[in-house]
C-alpha cells in the first residue's frame, strides 16, 4: 500500500509572465492555471517520515518500469531509472541486471552509494555496470536530480543517429525547448567511469535530457514521476521528429514553433509539479491494468 502523504503543501507561487492579452498577468502558478477557473490538482507529496518517503518513491518507480513496458522500451539486459534516496543523499536505488521492466517489483531494486558500493535492497544479483557508471556520474554532478531514466527506446536510438536536437514542431516537444542536449561522442558501452562522466558533462548543469548519439535518450527530474514523463515526451517526440522528416523528404514545408510561443510553453508546462502530474495518468492506468481497481 501507498503510504499515507501530507499534501497540503503550497506549490511555489513565483508568478508567471503572461503570454498576451488573453492571459492576463497574475500570481497564479502553472499547475492551477492548467485547472479550470485556476483550480489546482494538489502538490507533489510531502511525508512525515524518511521510511514513508522512501517507499512511496521506489513505488513510483517500480510503477514506471511498468508503464515503460507497456510502452515497448525494454530490451534485454539494457536501461535503468535511478532514484535518489530521501534520507542518505549520497546513495541511489537502481534496477538489477536481467528483471524484465515490466515484471520489476520493490524487492528487486538496489541501493548502491556514490562509490559503487551496494549498500541496501537486493543483494543477491548485480547491478548493470553501465547503468551505475552513468546514473552515478550524473547524480554527483547535478545535485539537483532525483531521478534519471535511460533506456535504449526505438525511436530515440532512431533519432539519436543524427545527433541533432529536437525541433520545435509541436507542442509537446517544447517540453523539452532549450532545456537538452546532445553527447556527440559514441563511446560504445558506458562501463567505465569515464564515459559516465562524460555523459555527464553534456547533459550539463540545467538540462532536463540529453540525446546520447548512437544510444538513445536520457531524462532527468526531481521525482521519477517527473524524469519519466519527460522520457515517454521525448521518445515521442523523436518518432515525431522522424515522421516529420519523412513527409520533409518529399518536399512538404516544416512549420516551426517560434521562440516566444516554445518559451512560454515551456514555462507553463515543464515544471516539476506540471511533469509530476503529466505522469499520473499514465500510472494510473498501468495499476488499473494490473488489476489494482479490483482490490487483489
Amino acid at each position: 500500500m501507498i503510504p499515507t502523504a501530507i499534501t497540503e503543501s503550497v506549490p511555489n507561487k513565483s508568478p508567471i509572465v503572461a503570454k498576451d492579452m488573453h492571459l492576463p498577468a497574475s500570481d497564479v502558478t502553472p499547475l492551477e492555471a492548467t485547472g479550470h477557473n485556476n483550480v489546482a490538482l494538489p502538490s507533489i507529496p510531502e511525508f512525515e517520515s524518511f521510511e514513508a518517503h522512501r517507499q512511496w518513491q521506489l513505488e513510483h518507480m517500480v510503477s514506471s518500469f511498468h508503464v515503460f513496458a507497456r510502452e515497448g522500451y525494454a530490451e534485454g539486459i539494457s536501461g535503468h531509472i535511478s532514484v535518489r534516496d530521501p534520507e542518505f543523499e549520497d546513495r541511489f536505488w537502481i534496477n538489477p541486471l536481467a528483471v524484465h521492466f515490466g515484471m520489476m517489483q520493490v524487492s528487486d531494486l538496489i541501493c548502491i552509494d556514490m562509490k559503487g558500493n551496494v549498500v541496501g535492497g537486493n543483494t543477491s544479483v548485480p547491478a548493470n555496470a553501465a547503468g551505475v557508471s552513468i546514473h552515478t556520474a550524473c547524480h554527483l554532478a547535478r545535485p539537483d536530480v532525483h531521478a534519471i531514466c535511460h533506456t535504449h527506446s526505438p525511436y530515440g536510438r532512431a533519432w539519436s543517429a543524427f545527433a541533432r536536437p529536437l525541433e520545435m514542431l509541436n507542442q509537446d516537444a517544447c517540453y523539452l525547448y532549450n532545456a537538452h542536449s546532445i553527447y556527440e561522442t559514441f563511446g560504445g558501452i558506458a562501463l567505465s567511469a569515464d564515459e559516465g562522466k562524460q555523459i555527464a558533462a553534456a547533459l550539463g548543469p540545467n538540462n532536463k535530457a540529453c540525446i546520447l548519439r548512437n544510444h538513445g535518450l536520457l531524462t532527468v527530474g526531481s521525482t521519477v514521476d517527473e524524469a519519466a514523463y519527460l522520457f515517454i515526451c521525448m521518445e515521442r517526440s523523436c518518432k515525431e521528429q522522424l515522421l516529420v522528416e519523412a513527409a520533409a523528404a518529399n518536399g512538404i514545408a516544416k512549420q516551426y514553433i517560434e521562440d516566444r510561443e516554445a518559451a512560454y510553453t515551456f514555462r507553463m508546462a515543464s515544471g516539476p509539479q506540471t511533469l509530476y502530474w503529466e505522469f499520473q495518468p499514465h500510472l494510473k492506468y498501468e495499476r488499473y491494468c494490473r488489476g489494482d481497481h479490483l482490490g487483489y
